[in-house]
């Protein structure tokens, strides 16, 4: 297969002059909307009215809505729209909504095919068969048996093929094998080796006289590349999973599309804050003779489908009375003040950082941190409210896994009391581990007798970690996060993780115990 890379202008000009037989399409692309609804910021939290009115938010549906209506008017004909997976979870809309919201938008945006994503199972089964009953379009995964669950048996296809432009176009799609670790699909959906299934769709189609196939993928950027190595017949692979960015601008670490074993692979980072957009020629045997595109960053410069917002808002109202609900009580104030938790050990650190550990202690990670500045407020003694609990955690932030060695942990620990004196927001709360700082000395030299499960910390160690995505993807200074290894943003908001924790521990007990020390105390 021939790939030429050109602009989009190019690209244009030649899909004009194709000869007949050719096929020259435009496909639209989403992938881990988390259900995003509303406008993010830069570290893909809820954008403040403030970041709002400086023109700093991105996204949201009203912006998604836009630009593919935008898109579809500069394509013309031959246009698809395909979502990677991960529509559900990361908002308070899938706390009160589950998945019905994304299906009354993604009908609205009128897809024309979705991959199952791990956190569709989030709901169980029963999540996602609520999703299928309002939708139209196909959702599939070759590489999941649903035949033993009555709810989806028979409703997840494993490809479907589409025309366009009198071709057929076959889509073909898996799953991460391991979902039943990340969500609750369930004993009853059992799945198999992607590598296998993807491979036995793919000759299946082609059997059938199908030479245009995308693979529609949910595993991560990672996995993909394996695929790409591994299968034969697939014309694009389009994905999601690992959030990853892929431009052609020089900014990120891949390139659209990142080619492996002469297959282009695309996916479009996660939150509805970019919309891809390839633009593909095949020839009449099916092979790609061109193509381009670049995702479109949803920023300010793209004006918001004000019948979206307006719906959006009227789908918000209902979010008051969940923030009033009672999930729990605390035997005594939880402080959580600015002034405690951006200086040293807080009982809301503590609280906010334990109960992440435990969320994901089964998965391996041993050690907990969060940004002092990530905790907004304190908590009365008596009943604890969701509203609270919000009041502390207003970012929406989600849970993310990595892995690093101990030497970045104590990178991470230095960064975190680099800016004491100034009140910074980068403190590092921890759980899981104990360190001594000395804000008086020299950078690269405040950190000391750092523990990890009551042992000394091993810098050549590596040490499963559990941050928020704002510390993961570099806020605060934790840039030594970034590019860690096995990273995932596990999904569930962290509002909701410590409501569930102060739930299954009420009344809460507020509690330091001297993992965090200052030198000569």
């Amino acid at each position: 297969m021939t790939i030429k890379l050109l602009s989009t202008s190019a690209a244009l000009a030649l899909i004009a002059g194709a000869a007949q037989a050719d096929l020259s399409m435009t496909i639209l692309h989403t992938n881990d909307f988390h259900d995003r609804f509303e406008p993010i910021n830069a570290y893909d939290s809820t954008c403040s009215a403030e970041e709002s009115d400086a023109g700093e938010c991105f996204g949201g549906i009203g912006r998604l809505v836009a630009a593919v209506a935008e898109a579809r008017e500069r394509a013309g004909d031959n246009v698809l729209l395909l979502d990677a997976g991960d529509q559900f979870q990361g908002s308070l809309f899938f706390t009160q909504y589950g998945g019905d919201i994304a299906a009354e938008f993604m009908g609205d945006l009128d897809y024309d095919a979705m991959a199952v994503g791990n956190h569709e199972f989030d709901n169980g089964p029963e999540g996602l068969s609520d999703f299928l009953d309002q939708v139209d379009f196909p959702v599939l995964s070759a590489n999941i048996d649903v035949s033993q669950n009555d709810q989806l048996a028979g409703r997840v296809e494993k490809s479907v093929t589409i025309e366009v432009g009198g071709e057929q176009v076959g889509i073909v799609s898996v799953l991460a094998e391991d979902t039943p670790e990340t969500s609750s699909p369930g004993d009853t959906v059992i799945f198999s080796s992607d590598v296998d299934a993807a491979q036995g769709e793919i000759d299946r189609l082609t059997e059938e006289g199908v030479n245009k196939i995308i693979l529609l993928t949910h595993v991560g950027v990672t996995e993909d590349s394996r695929l790409a190595e591994e299968l034969t017949g697939v014309d694009l692979i389009i994905g999601g999973h690992s959030h990853t960015l892929m431009t052609n601008d020089g900014e990120a670490e891949y390139s659209y599309p990142t080619m492996v074993n002469d297959v282009p692979v695309f996916t479009a980072y996660a939150y509805g804050k970019y919309l891809g957009e390839i633009q593909v020629t095949f020839d009449d045997e099916g092979n790609v003779t061109e193509l381009s595109g670049d995702p479109i960053l949803l920023d300010a410069s793209v004006t918001e489908d004000e019948a979206a917002v307006a719906r959006v808002a009227e789908l918000a109202a209902p979010l008051e009375e969940l923030r009033s609900e009672v999930i729990g009580e605390s035997a005594g104030p939880i402080d959580g003040s600015r002034e405690t938790c951006r200086a040293g050990e807080c009982e809301m650190g503590n609280l906010a950082t334990d109960a992440m550990l435990d969320r994901v202690a089964d998965q391996g990670i041993q050690v907990a941190i969060t940004n002092g500045g990530g905790l907004r407020s304190s908590i009365d003694a008596g009943e604890v409210t969701m509203g609270e609990v919000f009041t502390v955690l207003p970012f929406q932030n989600t849970l993310a896994t990595f892995e690093v060695d101990g030497a970045t942990l104590i990178e991470a620990l230095e960064n975190g009391v680099g800016q004491i004196e100034e009140g910074a927001g980068r403190f590092p709360q921890v759980s899981g581990m104990s360190y001594t700082f000395d804000a008086s000395a020299e950078p690269g030299s405040r950190i000391s007798d750092v523990m990890v499960g009551g042992e000394p910390i091993d810098e050549s160690a590596t040490y499963g970690v559990v941050s928020n995505n704002y510390v993961r993807n570099g806020g605060d200074g934790y840039a030594m996060f970034e590019d860690a290894a096995n990273a995932y943003d596990f999904g569930p908001d962290l509002a909701e993780v410590m409501a569930e924790y102060i739930t299954e521990n009420s009344p809460y007990e507020p509690y330091t115990d001297g993992r965090i020390t200052a030198a000569g105390e």
